[in-house]
Parts: structure tokens; sequence; C-alpha cells
């Protein structure tokens, strides 16, 4: 009576860009009893496991720095029309200029206001808040959806 035997390995790479690809190989085979189990094991293992590490050294396509990201539908700002709204306004209330909203974006991200994601911003804006919330509080119930108190953990 033949036994069967089913192994699988599979890897999976992160690349640049918040990427990632994997690669899977399954196979099965028989054995003719069970003194075999362990050797027959080890040798699918590693031979599946050559097989995988071969391949996913191909990466094929890698998308670009920015690749899917939304049209420039909000002028030269990466983030949500929202979130620009709201740092505008905190900025307006505050008599922040431009330069003062990129120190700050620099000093936490390394980059200007304009060039920040949405999870940055995300972050800027827990940072303005918490810096200058007093007069801006009543806004972070609007661009979150969510009631803020003026402490991290708002959310975009």
């Amino acid at each position: 009576m033949a036994i069967k035997l089913s192994a699988a390995y599979s890897k999976k790479a992160g690349l640049p860009g918040y990427s990632s690809h994997s690669f899977s190989v399954s196979i099965e085979t028989e054995l003719q009893n069970l003194d075999n189990v362990r050797q027959e094991s080890a040798r699918l293992y590693d031979s599946l496991q050559e097989a995988v590490d071969q391949q996913i050294q191909k990466t094929g396509f890698v998308p670009p720095e920015g690749y899917g990201m939304e049209a420039d539908k909000n002028g030269t700002w990466n983030c949500s029309q929202k979130q620009r709204e709201l740092i505008e306004k905190v900025s307006r209330e505050n008599n922040l200029d431009q330069n003062a909203l990129d120190r700050i974006a620099n000093e936490m991200f390394g980059t200007k206001v304009q060039a920040l994601n949405r999870l940055q911003t995300s972050g800027l804006i827990d940072e303005l808040l918490e810096q200058y919330g007093k007069k801006t509080q009543q806004y972070g119930r609007r661009w979150s959806g969510r009631s803020h108190t003026g402490t991290k953990g708002a959310t975009a």
C-alpha cells in the first residue's frame, strides 16, 4: 500500500515602496513504506526550498515610488483633502507660515509637509493638535470623523 507524502514551501520577500512578492511550490509523492518518511521529507524540503529561492530572486515588476497613489487632485499635497484643510486651518488660526509647517514635518519625517503621505500627515496633525489644539479642538471631530481630545492616537 502506497503512502502519500505532501510537502510545500513558500517564501515572501519585501520590496521597496511597501511592495512584496511571494512564491510557493508544493509537491505530492508516494512512499512504499514508513521507513523513508524522514529522509524523503528532508529531501523534498531541500528540493522545494532550493526551487523557491532560485525563483524568488526574479523580482519582476517593482513599482516606482508613488505608484498607485491618487492622481494629483490635491495640488502638490500627497495627503487627503480633509487632512490638508485641517493643516491649513490650524496654521491660519495659529499664524504658522509654510516654513513653520515644513520645519515640524522635517523634524518628524525628514521632508516638507506637501510630500508627506497620509499616515505621516496623520502624525503631523496629531502633533499640531497637541501643540496648538486649544484653538482647533473643535475641528478634530470634523476631520477624522471621530472625537479628538488633542492627545496622541487620532487618525486620518
